[in-house]
This record gives C-alpha cells, sequence and structure tokens, in this order.
C-alpha cells in the first residue's frame, strides 16, 4: 500500500506512468488533499524505475615494474559514479556515454531511477575486477597489487585495517577469498570475503565479510556500522539474484517469487571497522559500503575456481557457464 504525492513522471514511471497514479494526481489537484493509490505487486513491478544496465569497456596496461601504466575507462549508460580512479595511473582515459537516469534517456525502454548508490555498483564490479585480472595475469597477490599501486593514504588505510582483521595471507592454492575496492560519497571502503561454490549446481555461499570504512569524523558509529552491515547484505541481492526481464517496454518481472530478494539464510559473518581520520568532516555512510560487494564475490570465483564471470548478478547458470570456460 502506498500513499501517493502529486507527482509523476520524471525518472520514477516517466516511461510507464500508471493510468491510476495520473488520475490520482488529478483527483489531488482538484480536491487538495492526498490520495492513497493501491499497487498490486505485478502493477508496482511494471509501473516502477530500475536501476540502468550498464556496460563498461576497459583496457588497461602493466609496465615491467607491475605498475598500472595505461588505464582507458568507457561506461555506457549508468553514468560515472564511483569510477573515480585512486590508483596511481599516469594515462588515465574516462569516457561516460549517456546518463543512464531518468526517463529521458532513450537507452531503456522503461524508466529509469536511482538505486542505492545510483551506477557505482557497476563501476565498481568493472574496475576491481579488472584489477584482479591484472594481478593475476603478473601473478602478484591481488591484495599487494593494490597497494603497490596506490599511494592514496585514505585507501591504503581501509586495505590494511581489512587485511588485518580478515587475516589475509598469500595463498597459491584457491581459498575463495575476494577483495574489493571503492569510493562512495566521499568515503572510502574496502571488502574481503569468503566463499564457498558448489561447481555442480553452481551456488555460491558468502561465509563471512570483513569491511574496513574510512568515513571522517563518525558521529555515530554504532549507526554507522549498521548501516555498513545493512549494506553488504542488500549488496548479496544485487550480486546473485536481482535481475528484471522485459521485452521492449514491458517488464516481464511481475513477482517475489521470479525476483529473489537476500534472505536471513543468506546472512555470513560479518565484521566491520571503522578506520579512524578526524581530519576531515563527515562523509557518507548509508551506501559505500554496497559498492564493492559484487565485485568481491566475482573475485573470490575466480580465486576459488579459476572461472571469471563479466556480468551480474552472478546467478547460478552463470557460475556454472563460466566453470566450462
Amino acid at each position: 500500500m502506498h500513499v501517493l504525492t502529486p507527482y509523476v513522471g520524471g525518472g520514477f514511471g516517466g516511461k510507464n506512468s500508471d493510468p491510476q497514479a495520473v488520475e490520482a494526481v488529478k483527483l489531488a489537484k482538484i480536491t487538495g488533499k492526498p490520495v492513497q493509490v493501491v499497487f498490486t505487486r505485478a502493477e508496482e513491478f511494471f509501473y516502477d524505475a530500475f536501476r540502468p544496465a550498464g556496460v563498461v569497456r576497459i583496457k588497461s596496461g602493466i609496465d615491467s615494474a607491475g605498475k598500472i601504466c595505461l588505464w582507458d575507462y568507457s561506461v555506457y549508460s549508468s553514468g560515472s559514479r564511483s569510477s573515480e580512479q585512486f590508483y596511481d595511473v599516469p594515462h588515465n582515459v574516462l569516457r561516460t556515454y549517456g546518463q543512464g537516469m531518468g526517463s529521458e534517456s532513450k537507452l531503456h525502454p522503461f524508466a529509469t531511477g536511482p538505486w542505492r548508490a545510483p551506477g557505482a555498483l557497476v563501476n565498481v564490479f568493472a574496475r576491481e575486477s579488472q584489477i584482479d585480472i591484472m594481478a593475476a595475469k603478473v601473478k602478484v597477490d591481488p591484495l599487494e597489487f593494490r597497494l603497490n599501486n596506490t599511494s592514496d593514504k585514505r585507501m591504503r588505510s581501509v586495505l590494511e585495517a581489512a587485511a588485518e582483521k580478515f587475516g589475509w595471507k598469500k595463498a597459491a592454492l584457491p581459498s575463495g577469498y575476494g577483495i574489493a575496492c571503492g569510493i562512495d560519497s566521499e568515503t572510502y571502503v574496502a571488502l574481503i570475503l569468503e566463499i564457498s561454490v558448489d561447481k555442480a549446481s553452481g551456488r555460491v555461499k558468502v561465509k563471512r565479510v570483513v569491511a574496513a570504512q574510512e568515513m571522517g569524523i563518525v558521529i555515530n558509529p554504532e549507526g554507522a556500522r549498521m548501516q555498513m552491515e545493512g549494506c553488504i547484505m542488500m549488496g548479496l541481492g544485487y550480486t546473485f539474484t536481482e535481475d528484471v526481464s522485459f521485452k521492449g517496454g514491458d517488464i516481464l518481472t511481475r513477482s517475489l517469487s521470479s525476483y529473489e530478494l537476500p534472505r536471513f539464510s543468506w546472512l555470513p559473518e560479518i565484521e566491520t571497522i571503522l578506520v579512524k581520520n578526524d581530519e576531515i568532516g563527515p562523509k557518507g555512510g548509508g551506501e559505500p559500503a554496497i559498492v564493492p560487494v559484487g565485485a568481491a564475490v566475482a573475485n573470490a570465483i575466480f580465486d576459488a575456481t579459476g572461472a571469471r564471470i563479466f556480468r551480474l548478478p552472478l546467478t547460478p547458470d552463470r557460475v556454472k557457464q563460466a566453470l566450462k570456460g
């Protein structure tokens, strides 16, 4: 049940405006009073806005010293949020094609709008997957590769804090460990996790997560930790199952039976670290920890199986397909 305010269009429902909502807005204007509109679940799916699909293409290079010397990054449709380069790259090129947000975009046949940390998930997944690919290519531990390629003190602080808490050790054998980091809302976050993979079914289980976050002065530490935990749990949804099927402008996914949300049974052990930095004012805390989840899981799948997956969500079918090579 929803209480409708007199607004329809923009980034929310602009292309699939619900006729009930349109009539309700007219009625609200006539009467000058709020109007309540009740949507069925199918209507809510059909008339809602969705985060934009994004495609990222990266060309990168490494010199003989193991340093990143080239980074050519193109992102289509989902914007540039969290694509800022904190690695030390002398030749860094960022190209953004189409904003992807709002009903004015012609890239999507349905309405698009914000979803927690809009667009950042795509960019962090792409960048941190590419960083792991580069580390594997030169046979360098992925944590070591990141530390060797960034002089950013804030990023180094969260990477080192997460690694210490996790007990990260270089391992030549498959271990199922994954790492990813990012910046969102001016907050730095690094995430390390452990998974297991059922190769027969393609299902992945996240067993343990360590997240380190540096967000300037922390006004409410307990609240910040709760937000980090919520981000990580919600992040498992976009990582594994949350996918919307459509044909043209028709949304085919219209129920929670086909749009699976994270469950309590998925909940891993979560450990959070707030890295102290009182030299700067408070920064964002409600979204940063969600952005590296997908990349960390994908990197852990590679670590466990040698299979690299380039598309989210990491469904069992996609995992099994990647395992086939």
